[in-house]
């Protein structure tokens, strides 16, 4: 019988964003390291971006979440998907999203991604200010 791996999330963003997120998520749930890798693409060509997640893939069932759906960091995502098309990707990685992800992490894939799409998106609101002055606000409601 074989063992499947649980799946894990490749956290790929410009600059420093991946690593915030991934400590900012492990301070939140307390999960261990190896679910969640963070990956910027900071003096790294397309190609060895590319490698390095390609890399990272091999340690199992992986989730590739980008900060942008173009620029180098999807378009490497994108780019494995052709070699790996049971390597899914989400554009749009939020903090929110991220700590959906590891606390569901164990359901069916089709669905856990559907989940995390609702939960990026709900995740944003904008607070109007009040006319009652600095304090308090009120929620925009989503679309």
């Amino acid at each position: 019988m074989s063992e499947t791996r649980p799946l894990r999330g490749i956290v790929i963003a410009h600059g420093d964003m991946a690593e915030g997120l991934v400590t900012a998520v492990r301070h939140i749930t307390g999960v261990e390291e190896d679910v969640l890798v963070a990956l910027s693409n900071r003096e790294k060509s397309p190609d060895d971006l590319a490698g390095l997640v390609a890399e990272h893939l091999e340690g199992g069932p992986a989730v590739l979440f980008t900060d942008l759906q173009s620029g180098s960091c999807g378009f490497a995502a994108r780019r494995l998907t052709r070699e790996r098309p049971d390597v899914p990707v989400i554009c749009g990685v939020n903090l929110p999203l991220l700590v959906d992800f590891v606390m569901h992490r164990d359901m069916d894939v089709g669905a856990l991604l559907e989940r995390l799409v609702e939960k990026g998106r709900g995740s944003i609101v904008a607070i109007q200010p009040t006319d009652s002055g600095a304090h308090g606000g009120s929620a925009v409601p989503r679309g």
